[in-house]
């Protein structure tokens, strides 16, 4: 068994199906080039994180990959060092925890990108209180760019049960887009807002509704992904960022960035779980589009799309 382990892991961003996916809509994610690395070594007395000793509230993600994938063993110290901006709906969370998943099933000997999203998948399930779905670890792990879907089709990757839900997720081809990420400030958490929108959707048929009518534009969507029709496309991020809204997860700054940055987008739309975090601009202007986002307040970036998974290591 090797000494210590790291692994990086990449953010990623929603094109299209976000909370719809976790009631069995399809979803499409993609990777983007900003990474998270972890570093693991055995440690002397406990386990610590960045040299503090590790907490159930400030390591969540960390603490429930450990105890799933090390129990008994020594002590470990964990090392991070992110570029993701946390909470800000670009996959922060899922790349640490894809990060710690892959650099421990390295340290055992027995990582597979498979295993890696599984164990990842459960460590983020286990720290949302089982509301999440595999969509981000899996992207995060895979890499490029996924499709969550209730049933196989071609490209799968793996299938992801938890209870009575079940995700089937696939491999797929998405063209060189251009997008620019528009980050409010603000500070999303994505178990607040997935248990807002579970409130939501036990108590209304008509949150039920938007749920399916945001599965049909994911749906649309994905054949545009083919087409390349970026102004179709476009319309359909404008589309699923009005239904999200509805839908309660939105906030007024993402609306105002996305607002901004459609003077030079085909559209624009939140990503991630909402309530504040990041909204994304599909463009073939970027820095005009993201001086538009800046002059409103926000921080703009233009990501790369189809990054590596995981890439894990030995030390």
């Amino acid at each position: 068994m090797p000494v210590g382990a790291r692994a990086t892991a990449p953010g990623k961003v929603i094109l299209f199906g976000e909370h719809s996916v976790v009631y069995g809509e399809p979803a499409v994610a993609v990777a983007i080039h900003l990474r998270t690395e972890v570093t693991i070594r055995e440690s002397g007395d406990q386990h610590r994180v960045n040299g503090q000793p590790l907490s159930a509230y400030h390591h969540t993600y960390i603490r429930e990959a450990i105890e799933a994938l090390w129990k008994g063993g020594p002590p470990l110290d964990v090392q991070t060092d992110s570029r993701v901006p946390s909470a800000s709906g670009l996959g922060s969370s899922a790349a640490l925890s894809v990060a710690t998943v892959g650099a421990l099933l390295q340290l055992k000997g027995e990582f597979s990108p498979e295993a890696c999203a599984r164990a990842a998948y459960a460590a983020e399930a286990g720290a949302q209180k089982g509301r999440a779905s595999p969509t981000d670890t899996s992207t995060v792990t895979h890499g490029q760019a996924v499709l969550v879907d209730r049933e196989a089709r071609a490209n799968l990757l793996w299938e992801i049960s938890r209870g009575e839900r079940r995700w089937f997720l696939h491999h797929l081809d998405v063209p060189t887009l251009t997008l620019v990420v528009g980050y409010t400030g603000i500070r999303g958490r994505t178990s607040d807002e997935v248990a807002k929108v579970a409130r939501f959707v036990k108590r209304t048929g008509f949150a039920r509704e938007i749920i399916r009518d945001l599965g049909n534009t994911t749906r649309a969507a994905v054949k545009l992904l083919d087409s390349k029709d970026k102004p179709a496309l476009g319309a359909r991020m404008d589309e699923a960022h009005n239904l999200l809204r509805i839908l309660g997860v939105s906030h007024p700054r993402l609306d105002e960035l996305c607002d901004a940055a459609r003077q030079h987008a085909f559209g624009a739309k939140l990503t991630g779980s909402g309530g504040g975090g990041s909204m994304i601009a599909l463009t073939d202007e970027p820095d005009k589009c993201a001086k538009a986002i800046e002059k409103r307040g926000g921080h703009a970036n233009v990501v790369q799309l189809n990054a590596a998974g995981v890439q894990p290591s030995s030390l």
